[in-house]
């Protein structure tokens, strides 16, 4: 069970029937350490569950509390084991269709899609300039926000070559951000340290300055303006080479967009094509700010060197929304109804994850750990009624007392 600030009883309570607790912490403040920070390394598709090694054999007559602890670990280690083993049976059974090919295409359909959405917009009717703009900002958030997503974990290919051609793509072209810092603070940092306090804690999407009707409705309208700006203050991280490869990347998608407003879309002014862009570049920015707050904020938080094995940290700390048809082919299954399963094996792709989801909540429940699953209107309205405690505040560390 696990003890945190306020209310303990109804916490433990709700821990045991794997609910997800309106009154669990917030997130932490802080942004992720330097690049030479240590981190776990991003595993390949060979060890699917990361972080996970096997502890040391153990007698059963050791009866320290050093012992039992050490026995309860190599408990979870053998669950997380043993999940992987039953996901690693599905995913050799899986074709190359099943584990790259339906999300490769669906991000093939949304380049398909580019030449009708600018040509859309040459129309001086309401109707097809508005298809026009929900097809290019539909288009943008599928490469920049699901295809960076599986690029930033190498999983759109099998070559790790090309796995850096496609990152160096859809995050500083299609994104407009640095491939090197994406790459790092998501896998090696979040995945890492998920809702760890100081590392992994997602405390970068927090703006305690704000206040929550700003934050939560119309800051998301500025991403557009300042993901670029944010990734050129991360360039000082990264190696002048790196560096002068992401401005000429982060220029090129920018003007590209630019000139294909002003050449085939029928733009007049530098101002109209740049209000365009801004538009369509920020259509679906509410749900992604969301999405990220949603999914592990609010939810137990926990210090470095007191954190559960990965199985339980992955269990308590993120959490899974309902399938959204728009934001499923946008932001892709991983980010939105299995985030569970994307944390616990982010090696897999989007559809994969979608495959082995049954598994994982069926395996998860049957062994009495939480699979935290909330609406969408239900986290919204949790964050609007308590944003102050869960987005300004810095959040309790939640105590292991023994685990169920």
């Amino acid at each position: 069970m696990l003890l945190e600030d306020g209310d303990p009883a109804r916490r433990r309570e709700q821990r045991a029937n794997g609910e997800v607790s309106s009154t669990s912490c917030p997130e932490g403040t802080g942004d992720p350490p330097a690049q030479g920070t240590p981190a776990p390394d991003d595993s390949t598709m060979e060890a699917l569950a990361e972080g996970w090694e096997p502890g040391p054999a153990l007698g059963d007559g050791d009866m320290t509390p050093r012992g039992i602890l050490q026995r309860a670990g190599q408990h979870e280690e053998a669950l997380m084991a043993e999940l992987a083993e039953l996901v690693q049976k599905v995913v050799k059974n899986s074709s190359w269709w099943d584990r790259h090919g339906v999300d490769i295409s669906i991000l093939a359909c949304s380049f398909l899609l580019l030449p009708a959405g600018f040509l859309c917009l040459r129309s001086a009717q309401a109707i097809p300039f508005l298809a026009g703009v929900l097809i290019l900002g539909v288009v943008h958030h599928t490469l920049a926000v699901k295809g960076s997503h599986l690029a930033s974990h190498n999983v759109l290919a099998e070559s790790k070559s090309w796995g850096k051609v496609w990152a160096i793509f859809f995050i500083e072209l299609c994104s407009a951000f640095t491939a090197e810092q994406a790459t790092y603070s998501h896998v090696k940092i979040h995945h890492g340290y998920t809702n760890v306090i100081g590392l992994g804690d997602s405390s970068t999407w927090k703006l305690p300055f704000l206040n929550c009707y700003i934050y939560m409705f119309i800051a998301p309208l500025a991403v557009p303006i300042i993901t670029p700006l944010v990734a050129l203050g991360l360039l000082r991280n990264v190696e002048w080479t790196a560096a002068l490869r992401t401005l000429c990347c982060i220029f090129l998608g920018l003007y590209c967009h630019y000139w294909l407003l002003l050449n085939v879309s029928g733009f007049q002014s530098l101002w109209s094509a740049l209000l365009c862009m801004l538009l369509t570049r920020s259509l679906l920015a509410h749900p992604y700010i969301h999405v990220n707050i949603f999914q592990h904020i609010g939810l137990p938080m926990f210090a470095a060197d007191r954190k559960p094995k990965r199985i339980h940290l992955m269990s308590l700390g993120v959490l899974n929304l309902p399938r959204n048809a728009l934001l499923d082919w946008s932001f892709g299954h991983s980010l939105i109804s299995c985030h569970v399963e994307h944390h616990l094996f982010p090696s897999l792709s989007d559809n994969m994850c979608l495959k082995i989801k049954p598994i994982v909540s069926q395996y998860l429940k049957q062994k009495k750990l939480p699979y935290n699953e909330d609406t969408y209107t239900s986290r919204l309205r949790l964050f609007l009624q308590r944003y102050e405690e869960l987005m300004v505040h810095a959040p309790p560390i939640t105590e292991l007392v023994g685990i169920q």
